[in-house]
C-alpha cells in the first residue's frame, strides 16, 4: 500500500490542512495518509485549543487514514527535535513518502542543502556556538550562518516552514531508506498571518485561533469562520470548549511562586539564571500575556519562553526528559479508518516500536510524560473532561 506521511498540529484543522492532504495524495498517488500529530501541547509552547482526540477526529473526517501522536518529549521542542520524533515515527510505520508545507515547492532545494550542510557540519556547529548568545533568534542566527557558508542557497531560514522543512530533510537523510520528499507550497496565507481575509477560503491557524478566542460570543465567532473550516471541524469546534494559556495561568503562577529557585533550576531548558527573572516578574503580572511580555528579552524570545512555561507547568525536569529525546518509545494510536486499519495489519510484523491502542498500567511507563501532560491539560477546562490517555481507545471511522 503506497503511503504518504504528514507531521502536523491541526490547531485547529482548517481548509489549508485539507489542501495539504489533497495535494499529498495527488503528488504521491498515496493510498494511505499517515498523520503524526502533536498531542495537547504544541511546538510553539501552547496548549492546543481543543484536545488531541477532537483534532484527530477532525483529521480523520477530512482525509487522514491513520493518526498517531507525537510525544511531548518532541512536540514542545525546536525544529530539530520536533522533526526527529515525527520522522522517526513515520519510518517506524514504513512510510514511503513525506509531504510538508513550504515556501517553495521544489524538493531539490532541501536535498541539495542537506548534502552541503552535512559536508560543513562541524564548521556550522562551531559558528553557531559563537553566535548563540548574541541576543538574536535561532532562526536569524541560522540564516546568517547559511549565508556565510552556503551563499547560493535559495532558502530563507527566517521562515518557520523552511526551518522545519530543512530539519525534516536532515532527519530523513539519516535513514538507510529515506522517504521521498514532497514540499507543498503554501497558498493564500502565511504561517504568521494574524488577520482573516474574507472570501479566499484559507486562513492561517493563528488567525483562526485569534478570531475564536478574541470574541466573547462563541457561536458568532465560529460562524464567522465557516468558510475557512471543513464542516466536521466547524461542528466539533461548536461542540467543544476551547482553552488558551490564560486558562493555565493560575497553575503556572502557583508553580513559579511555590517552587524555590533551586527547584526551578532543575526544569528542562532552564538556563542562564532565567529562573530568577521568572520568579520576579510573576509577582508583577496579572495574566499570562503580560507575564511573557515582562520576561521577554533579546535572548529569550516569546516562543522560547512559552516552551519553558510548558515545562514549568508540567514540572518536567531536565533529567526526566533527556533520556526520551533520542527516539520515541512507542506509537500511540489516536485513530484510523478502514484504510488505516488495513495498513496497520500490513506493517504490524515489521514495526519495531510497540503500538499502543489502549494505555494501561502495563504499558504506562512508555507514555508517562504524556499521561501527566494530559491530566494537567484537562485542568484548563471548566467542563468535566474524559481522561486523555487511560481507558481511551483509538477513534475508529469504519
Amino acid at each position: 500500500m503506497k503511503s504518504c506521511g504528514l507531521i502536523v498540529e491541526y490547531n485547529p484543522f482548517h481548509n489549508g490542512h485539507l489542501y495539504h492532504i489533497e495535494q499529498a495524495k495527488k503528488n504521491t498517488n498515496a493510498e494511505i495518509i499517515i498523520v503524526v500529530m502533536s498531542g495537547n501541547f504544541l511546538q510553539r509552547g501552547e496548549p492546543a485549543i481543543v484536545d488531541k482526540w477532537t483534532r484527530a477526529q477532525m483529521a480523520l473526517s477530512s482525509g487522514a487514514d491513520l493518526v498517531v501522536e507525537l510525544p511531548i518529549a518532541f512536540s514542545v521542542q525546536p525544529a530539530d527535535y520536533f522533526a526527529r520524533g515525527g520522522i522517526a515515527l513515520l519510518h517506524a510505520l514504513g512510510c514511503q513518502n513525506f509531504c510538508f508545507g513550504a515556501e517553495t515547492g521544489k524538493a531539490i532545494d532541501y536535498y541539495t542543502m542537506v548534502e552541503k550542510l552535512n559536508k560543513k557540519d562541524s564548521d556550522i556547529e562551531e559558528r553557531f556556538n559563537e553566535l548563540k548568545n548574541n541576543g538574536s533568534s535561532y532562526a536569524f542566527q541560522m540564516n546568517q550562518i547559511m549565508q556565510e557558508y552556503l551563499p547560493e542557497t535559495p532558502l530563507d531560514l527566517t521562515s518557520p516552514n523552511t526551518i522545519l522543512g530543512l530539519a525534516y530533510a536532515k532527519e530523513n537523510a539519516k535513514y538507510a531508506d529515506p522517504m521521498k520528499l514532497f514540499p507543498i507550497k503554501r497558498i493564500k496565507s502565511s504561517y504568521h498571518d494574524k488577520e482573516i481575509t474574507k472570501n479566499q477560503g484559507i486562513a492561517s491557524a493563528t488567525a483562526i485561533r485569534m478570531e475564536l478566542t478574541d470574541t466573547i460570543d462563541k457561536e458568532k465567532s465560529v460562524s464567522s469562520l465557516r468558510e475557512f473550516l471543513p464542516e466536521s471541524s466547524h461542528k466539533l469546534l461548536v461542540e467543544s470548549e476551547w482553552v488558551t494559556w490564560e486558562k493555565y495561568w493560575p497553575l503556572l503562577k502557583y508553580q513559579l511562586i511555590n517552587q524555590s529557585v533551586e527547584e526551578l533550576g532543575l526544569v528542562y531548558q532552564m538556563k542562564e539564571g532565567i529562573e530568577f527573572r521568572l520568579k520576579q516578574k510573576v509577582k508583577e503580572s496579572d495574566n499570562f500575556k503580560d507575564f511573557i511580555s515582562l520576561v521577554k528579552n533579546k535572548r529569550y524570545t516569546w516562543v522560547r519562553l512559552q516552551r519553558l512555561c510548558v515545562y514549568i507547568l508540567l514540572n518536567i525536569k531536565d533529567a526526566e526528559i533527556k533520556p526520551q529525546i533520542d527516539l520515541p518509545r512507542a506509537i500511540h494510536l489516536l485513530g484510523f479508518n478502514k484504510t488505516g486499519q488495513a495498513y496497520l495489519k500490513q506493517v504490524k510484523k515489521t514495526v519495531h516500536l510497540p503500538i499502543i491502542n489502549n494505555i494501561n498500567k502495563k504499558n504506562s511507563s512508555l507514555w508517562e510524560l504524556d499521561i501527566k501532560a494530559g491530566e494537567i491539560y484537562n485542568l484548563g477546562y471548566t467542563t468535566i473532561m474524559r481522561p486523555q490517555d487511560y481507558r481511551r481507545q483509538p477513534i475508529i471511522l469504519i
